[in-house]
């Protein structure tokens, strides 16, 4: 409890937004825990969460193939335990040092590609788990993530502040 008239930071009812998703993280890491993630993911592709876990790996492991080892860390160092090591530890005849060059088109296609993937749904998940990565890390290293992809990428990662969990009705 705080003292008579002053506002405990840390309250729900404090009226301040929910640093855990707002983009804004000034550095610190594992602010988002798993299950925020997995669920936010399965809002925005409307999928169960066990799809959306699946679908969390499998867009995690082919971004680690396409950005380099170095920003894939530093993605991973902020990311809670469960997605971190879809980053760090890709199997080892997948994993390279250098960065593979591929469009989007190829990107979801090796997402689509994973065992237990719906092909119908990688695209959507790809768009889904790419804009809640976005608000799980901080915008420098998302910024600097995204800078090692094509323009194509930033277009299917949805808007700042856009309420993708509106329910239809």
């Amino acid at each position: 409890m705080t003292p008579a008239g002053d506002i405990d930071p840390n309250s729900v009812d404090a009226g301040l937004p929910n640093r855990r998703f707002d983009g804004d993280r000034a550095g610190e890491e594992n602010q988002v825990e798993y299950d925020d993630f997995i669920n936010a993911v399965a809002t925005r592709a409307k999928v169960s969460t066990d799809q959306a876990a699946t679908l969390s790996r499998a867009t995690l492991e082919t971004l680690a193939d396409r950005i380099s080892a170095g920003q894939a860390e530093d993605l991973a160092y902020q990311l809670p335990d469960g997605l971190d090591d879809h980053l760090r530890k890709a199997p080892p005849h997948r994993r390279q040092e250098q960065a593979q060059p591929f469009g989007l088109d190829e990107f979801v296609r090796r997402v689509a590609d994973h065992p237990a993937i719906d092909r119908a749904l990688a695209g959507t998940g790809v768009r889904a788990v790419l804009t809640t990565l976005r608000e799980a890390v901080s915008r420098d290293e998302f910024d600097d993530a995204v800078a090692q992809l094509g323009k194509e990428f930033r277009q299917v990662i949805e808007p700042v502040g856009a309420d993708t969990r509106r329910r239809p009705g």
